[in-house]
């Protein structure tokens, strides 16, 4: 297995796990409960990480609607989202993301509903201006892919003028983004990377997602619905795209081992700590720490539901095998057994 394939493994499991998540909560506790979800999940995401990432990326001096609309577009290229950017003046600025839409993958689109898509504008787009101190800026959505148009964009305006609480974001799906021309976009020094680099990046722009939906969740709805909702997906998402990640790694046998060696492939490649010991037939892993939600209190029913994704996953490898699962303070315990 190379690194390559390990982040992509990841990327891909995780970004699942994400649209897996809302379709769940569409389906089981309705369009309102989701977009309140995917509210909350880039509102934290944006107070965690859009101040930083502006000055990271060295737009904290470009006029406001400027360095936002850059800063979606450099951001979403460095995590593998397909992006455009285009600058009308120092007061306006484009951003789209073209098809296929990242987040929603595949047929998933079709079961995401306009306001669970505007969550995501409210959440992040709608509050640059509120972080930045500046009352005057909004961000205006010409389109959206869920409503059938091709893309969702739109653009960061300063008004000129203090805006109201319900300006921050406006819909016109009248306007449109003029032609991306990439020739006269900016760039970032990304094109000389390593596939490698390019790849770690992507994973950790999914692995970051994770960290977010998962005290997003408990703050809205709590440990039992958490446990319900987000362990629901999570075992759908461990089931359905087992085959396609493990093959990936070139794991093909149906045995204990086998699974073993796609769980610790899986935790090496998200940076974690583990090993492997085989004995008596009994296959277990250690790991270390758990590195995806350092910082982050995660109560026993949050874990058990992440925990899920590796039931189901194991069940599609063999649905004659069991996974027990310990967690310490000092790590997690991982057995691989026949009942």
């Amino acid at each position: 297995m190379t690194d390559v394939a390990g982040y992509k493994a990841v990327g891909k499991l995780y970004n699942a796990l994400m649209t897996g998540l809302v379709l769940a909560l569409v389906s089981r506790k309705g369009s309102e409960a989701a977009a309140d979800f995917i509210f909350g999940h880039f509102r934290r995401q944006h107070l965690e990480k859009f101040l930083p990432g502006l000055r990271k990326l060295g737009l904290d001096s470009l006029p406001d609607a400027v360095a936002c609309a850059q800063y979606h577009y450099f951001s979403n290229a460095l995590g593998g989202v397909k992006t455009e950017y285009m600058r009308e003046s120092d007061e306006k600025a484009w951003v789209r993301y073209p098809p296929p839409r990242w987040i929603w993958q595949g047929t998933a689109i079709c079961g995401i509903p306009a306001k669970v898509n505007e969550g995501m504008l409210h959440g992040w787009h709608g509050h640059n201006g509120v972080s930045l101190g500046n009352p005057r800026l909004g961000f205006v959505c010409t389109g959206q892919t869920v409503e059938g148009a091709p893309g969702l964009e739109g653009y960061y305006i300063d008004y000129g003028r203090d805006i109201a609480e319900h300006e921050r974001v406006r819909f016109a799906p009248d306007e449109h983004m003029p032609d991306f021309d990439a020739s006269l976009a900016p760039t970032l020094d990304m094109a000389s990377w390593p596939e490698t680099r390019l790849r770690k990046v992507e994973r950790s722009y999914a692995m970051e997602y994770v960290r977010s939906l998962v005290p997003t969740m408990l703050s809205l709805f709590g440990e039992a619905e958490t446990l319900s909702h987000l362990g629901h997906a999570a075992r759908l998402i461990g089931l359905q795209f087992y085959e396609e990640t493990a093959l990936s790694l070139g794991i093909t046998e149906p045995t204990p081992r086998a699974f073993g060696d796609y769980l610790a492939a899986m935790a090496r490649a998200q940076g974690e700590d583990i090993m492997l010991d085989e004995s008596s037939g009994i296959v277990t892993l250690h790991q270390s720490g758990w590195k995806l939600m350092k910082d982050i209190e995660v109560p026993a029913a949050a874990f058990a539901a992440w925990n899920r994704l590796w039931e189901g996953a194991l069940a599609a490898h063999n649905r004659h095998l069991a996974l027990t699962t310990e967690r310490h303070a000092d790590g997690i315990v991982w057995t691989i057994v026949k009942p």
